[in-house]
């Protein structure tokens, strides 16, 4: 250890007994019997091998803040481990007390619908999954024999992705905890300064910004991601401040206002490439100012952006809002579900006016009285009282007396208008359904083309990387061949000169 990696005997000695007591190497004594060291008893370490269960522990071996070992305090939920000095005053420990919980514990919360959870989560994973196929190009981590013995609880991007795919995640704090698993693990495995390690710090920091986007505002995550026409013209819900923002260097220019702290307002910009941009509060000017005070520069890409903020307020006039199918699901089974309410109820109300009106009929037809809400003979249409057998009496001729009686005619008009306005309602609202089965076959088609595009593109990256690397080796081999001709000359024409020095001598 000091001759190659410069680390001095008394560092390798104490790190070596460490190993020893967490069970990482195991320690031997055999006699020697060959040579000098015949009959000498000798120490030797060893890896352990399988007759050690591993999965007898029931928490992490190393602080999941700084990923370090040392005296830890566990949690009484989760595997998770923290040195006190690692947690901030709100999470250590108040007393003398066995019980205890971690900070991703406490933040977890399980009041969010996983179905929408899952919706937005399959972005982030999308993103993560790049990360992932790198690390398949090199063999997966825990096939190692060392991965176990040094990861408790192992996790990777194809499992986050199957999580979020059969929404098992109850919060986005699950997720978190997740990603910082992943980069828990990396730092153990690989080391501190590894470059793997460093590729896991910047997956999980671009994770926790995606997450603190969607926080921020869930409907521009969305469509910030699945870029439907005219997404950013969209209000949300709550609705976003509009402002004139100024970025040093250049002109006011229409903004939405996505957070504000301190002297800072966060925008983002109406235009081409909807820019993000943390602006001071001193070049912010109201939406409804008089234009002509800005001295703006009416740029195309300028007249563009206010192009966009017009159609913005115009849909925020219209109350047009992005709605996600989910949304649009949940609204098509509430009509479903009232209508077939409204039905049930309206055989409920005539079933018995049927049966009652039959009843009379059948034992008292001279007798009967109108009523508002059944079919009735007039006063003036009685039947008159004959001495025939009730037998004699058809169901045909009372349907010809109904059907002569004007009463009857009206009813039947009012119900053909309404059937009729219930024709157009139906039409309505299916040609509805039909456009919307439309447009998201539209997002559907594009969203797979795109996927399409980016799988190729990353596959001719791929390609072409590796062609350039296939050349470079070439080249290099070509390169020392060509030194190594070049010394074996030099080395025959010094030869022939020191030859040809002897002989003149």
């Amino acid at each position: 250890m000091s001759r190659v990696h410069g680390v001095h005997p008394n560092k390798t000695t104490h790190q070596l007994s460490l190993a020893l007591k967490d069970g990482l190497v195991v320690k031997t004594f055999t006699v020697g019997c060959k040579g000098s060291k015949a009959g000498i008893e000798q120490e030797g370490y060893w890896l352990p091998g399988d007759e050690i269960d591993w999965e007898t522990e029931t928490h992490d071996w190393y602080c999941f803040e700084c990923h370090k070992p040392g005296e830890v305090l566990t949690c009484d939920l989760c595997f998770r481990v923290y040195h006190d000095e690692c947690l901030s005053d709100e999470f250590r420990l108040r007393d003398s007390s066995s019980h205890w919980q971690c900070p991703v514990c406490r933040s977890i919360k399980k009041n969010i619908s996983k179905q929408e959870m899952s919706t937005y989560l399959h972005f982030i994973v999308s993103r993560m999954k790049e990360w992932a196929i790198d690390r398949n190009k090199k063999g997966k981590d825990n096939k190692h024999p060392m991965y176990h013995r040094l990861v408790h609880t192992a996790v990777d991007v194809p499992t986050i992705q199957e999580k979020v795919n059969e929404g098992k995640y109850r919060s986005y704090e699950e997720f978190k905890a997740d990603a910082q698993l992943l980069l828990h693990n990396t730092v153990i495995f690989y080391g501190v300064d590894s470059k793997q390690a460093d590729k896991a710090r910047m997956l999980y920091k671009d994770t926790c910004h995606e997450l603190d986007e969607l926080q921020l505002c869930k409907v521009c995550f969305y469509l910030s991601n699945e870029h439907p026409k005219n997404s950013f013209c969209y209000p949300c819900i709550p609705n976003h401040e509009l402002v004139w923002a100024k970025m040093k260097g250049s002109g006011f220019w229409p903004a939405k206002v996505m957070q504000k702290k301190n002297n800072q307002v966060d925008v983002c910009f109406f235009g081409h490439h909807h820019q993000r941009a943390w602006i001071p509060s001193e070049n912010i000017q109201d939406i409804n100012v008089n234009i002509h005070r800005l001295h703006v520069k009416r740029s195309m890409g300028w007249k563009k952006a206010c192009d966009e903020l017009e159609l913005y307020q115009r849909f925020l006039r219209d109350g047009r809002f992005w709605k996600s199918k989910n949304e649009d699901k949940g609204e098509e089974e509430a009509e479903s579900s009232i209508s077939s309410t409204s039905n049930e109820q309206l055989k409920v109300t005539q079933e018995p006016r049927a049966k009652k009106g039959r009843r009379n009929q059948s034992v008292e037809p001279e007798k009967e009285e109108p009523e508002p809400e059944t079919e009735a003979v007039s006063s003036s249409q009685e039947i008159p009282t004959m001495p025939q057998s009730i037998e004699k009496i058809s169901v045909s001729t009372q349907t010809e007396k109904l059907s002569a009686s004007s009463p009857k005619m009206q009813h039947r008009s009012s119900q053909t208008n309404n059937d009729g306005v219930c024709q157009n309602m139906c039409h309505e609202k299916y040609t509805k359904i039909i456009s919307d089965l439309k447009a998201d076959h539209k997002r559907e088609t594009e969203r797979v083309v795109r996927e399409a595009i980016e799988k190729l593109r990353t596959e001719m990256e791929d390609e072409k990387r590796q062609a350039v690397n296939k050349a470079i080796a070439n080249m290099q081999t070509e390169c020392e061949q060509k030194i190594k001709q070049v010394k074996k000359c030099k080395e025959e024409f010094l030869e022939e000169v020191k030859k040809l020095a002897s002989q003149h001598k």
